[in-house]
């Protein structure tokens, strides 16, 4: 009789915590759906546990529509108290983890695409090495996501923050170099100043605000704006430098896209007596009462690796 009674009470708070799980997943995702993707259950046994929750505290948490979600006054303050007991379990997890010398759990990142599959498959990698049991959920996209709406743990921005609400922690100094081929310039001439380049074929990046605007600094470190005449416009780097490299003309690309080329002679640095523009780049997380341990390790990670000058910018240097 005791064994029924002990089993019972089991049964009863494990649906306790699936509903209770359910209904801040079905929050933090914005549909029964992508709750459901995250906890890897049916969307029906989704459905069902919040219907549960809502039956056994006799109060509705979410006002459902065919297109919306949205909570309700009672199901806002039980999701922020949902969020927080998760939170500390979470904590209490990855403390034991630690203590065992062991990380756990799953690290969702968003990485810009360019600098992701150029330059983060070795950290990752080595960080995977000392943490086996950590899965990686990537994406890697230019455009910025939102880290708390599609369930982020961090993303590596690279440029100036546009969103103050994020906590960030700085990696590295973004450089641009400007380069061509050895075949374009023994055809064209190099340029000496960066007037010359006018006279230039120039491949420019689409998604700035004005492509053929190149900002440098002089001599004296005052900033000049130039306008070049552009051949070709397109929105991946990456594209840019491959047609750099066939010869197509001059690109202004950051050092991290441009250095393998230049590495293996396909591309040449020129102009490199003056300061072209740098960018800052960070990981960000969002701002919670509790980071996680493996997110805080993998953030601690990172900084620890991208500390000094990065490996590309010695490539451009030693080319030089």
């Amino acid at each position: 009789m005791m064994l029924l009674l002990v089993c019972s009470s089991y049964r009863n708070n494990m649906n306790k915590f699936e509903e209770f799980q359910a209904f801040v997943a079905v929050v933090d995702t914005g549909s029964f759906t992508a709750a459901a993707g995250r906890l890897d259950a049916a969307k029906s046994a989704v459905s069902r546990r919040v219907s549960g929750l809502e039956a056994r505290l006799g109060v509705q948490l979410l006002h459902r529509t065919t297109r919306v979600l949205s909570l309700t006054d009672a199901g806002r303050g039980f999701y922020e108290h949902g969020k927080r007991i998760l939170a500390d379990l979470e904590e209490a997890e990855a403390g034991v983890q630690r203590q065992h010398g062991e990380l756990r759990g799953t690290l969702r990142v968003a990485l810009p695409l360019s600098f992701g599959v150029r330059h983060m498959s070795k950290p990752i990698a080595a960080f995977n090495r000392q943490h086996p049991q950590i899965e990686f959920d990537l994406d890697l996209n230019d455009r910025r996501v939102d880290l708390i709406d599609n369930n982020f743990d961090c993303a590596l921005r690279i440029g100036h923050l546009e969103d103050s609400s994020l906590i960030a922690r700085r990696l590295f100094e973004s450089r641009s170099v400007v380069a061509a081929s050895p075949h374009y310039l023994s055809v064209h001439g190099e340029p000496r100043t960066p007037d010359d380049l006018q006279e230039h074929r120039c491949l420019v990046f689409s998604n700035l605000a004005e492509p053929n605007t190149w900002m440098y600094r002089d001599a004296d470190g005052k900033q000049r704006n130039l306008k070049v005449k552009s051949v070709m416009r397109a929105s991946s780097g990456d594209y840019l430098c491959n047609a750099a490299a066939l010869g197509a003309g001059l690109i202004m690309q950051p050092m991290f896209i441009a250095s393998q080329a230049i590495r293996s002679g396909a591309l040449v640095p020129i102009l490199t007596e003056y300061d072209w523009p740098a960018s800052p780049a960070y990981v960000v997380y969002p701002p919670t009462r509790h980071l996680s341990l493996r997110v805080r390790a993998f953030i601690d990670f990172l900084v620890e690796r991208f500390q000094g000058e990065p490996e590309w910018e010695r490539d451009c240097k030693r080319q030089r």
